[in-house]
């Protein structure tokens, strides 16, 4: 069934912002673009959901290899003992030593849902052939994999190059200081994915500096995958 995702304000990237704009989605590709009355009226059949706020492209993590190998992230069963944040650093270092592969499964599941829940739709590799196990849980959660960012520096591991970013790896893609340009996984175009976020916020300046902001909803190649009302 083909979607309309309407909201207050539509952040195209790439082309002017749509005061109440739209965003149809027919599968996993966007269908129309534009302010709501003239998506909704070429549209009458499509259902309609009506997000608060401001919706712009999914957005791109390039710490992902950092928040799945190297943090980790608690089941709210042990929020008592752990906190509900990824542990990273010594925190980390001390649970991987009796991590057996069932936990650390979990936590890389737990990881890549709570990367969705900000609003992210691409990730930045590798997931190399040395990690089956990680490369095979990125692939399933329909996430979009991308080479990490350069120039940046690297550290050599075995089998592979790898980036080096200072500073606690964050969910929030937007933690680096990169703006929506920098961070979106791409332009809202017809006829390209759909992969959408939704931010309770009323303009692009508040996305940043205050974060990570309430992300109400997104979308992955069609598919709401997170929805938090």
């Amino acid at each position: 069934m083909l979607t309309i995702h309407a909201a207050p304000l539509v952040l195209p990237v790439g082309a002017a912002a749509v005061a109440d704009g739209a965003v149809a989605v027919d599968g996993d590709r966007i269908a129309a673009l534009g302010p709501y009355e003239e998506v909704a009226a070429a549209h009458p059949a499509a259902r309609v959901r009506r997000w608060p706020g401001l919706l712009t492209p999914g957005l791109r993590q390039d710490r992902a290899r950092e928040l799945l190998t190297r943090c980790y992230h608690p089941d709210p069963r042990e929020a008592d003992e752990l906190g509900e944040l990824p542990l990273w650093g010594e925190e980390f270092e001390r649970l991987a030593m009796t991590m057996d592969a069932t936990r650390r499964a979990g936590s890389v599941r737990r990881g890549l849902q709570r990367m969705l829940r900000h609003g992210t739709t691409q990730v930045a590799g590798p997931f190399g052939a040395d990690d089956p196990a990680l490369r095979t849980a990125v692939a399933r959660s329909g996430l979009v994999v991308q080479a990490a960012p350069a120039p940046v520096p690297v550290r050599e591991e075995p089998g592979e190059l790898l980036p080096v970013r200072e500073g606690v790896p964050d969910l929030d893609p937007f933690a680096a200081g990169g703006d929506l340009a920098r961070t979106a996984h791409g332009p809202l175009t017809v006829g390209g994915r759909a992969d959408l976020a939704v931010f309770d916020v009323p303009d692009e300046a508040a996305l940043y500096g205050g974060g990570p902001w309430p992300c109400v909803a997104t979308v992955l190649a069609g598919r709401l995958v997170h929805r938090a009302r």
